[in-house]
């Protein structure tokens, strides 16, 4: 399985673990000029920006450990502008979903209110 092959399998298991959830994922893969949220969620009253993170090793440290403070201001600037567009008075945070290929099957850690 390619990475960008395996990355969108881990986006679509989060997507169905946030529906199981009682979530209403509002947009998938969402671009503009600043850059790429992976999943866009509502739930509870709140809009999760989900940044995804898909590992089948453990080689190179935890999923959560590659949301750099680089990628964070990335998320927190394509996240403003998204809010600008659509829902500015939204109440809003960001979420980090960490997708494990295990032998056997899947495995994800949702952490709300990552960063």
């Amino acid at each position: 399985m390619t990475s960008k092959a395996r990355g969108d399998w881990g986006e679509s298991a989060v997507a169905a673990y946030l529906r199981e959830n009682g979530y209403q994922i509002v947009a998938s893969n969402y671009r503009c000029r600043f850059g790429e949220i992976d999943l866009i969620a509502r739930g509870g009253g709140v809009l999760c920006f989900v940044e995804v993170k898909t590992r089948s090793r453990s080689d190179f440290g935890l999923p959560r450990e590659s949301v750099t403070a680089a990628k964070q201001k990335r998320l927190r600037t394509t996240a403003l502008y998204y809010l600008s567009t659509h829902d500015p008075d939204a109440v809003c945070r960001f979420d980090v979903a960490e997708v494990y290929a295990e032998d056997g099957g899947t495995r994800i850690e949702y952490l709300e209110d990552a960063f």
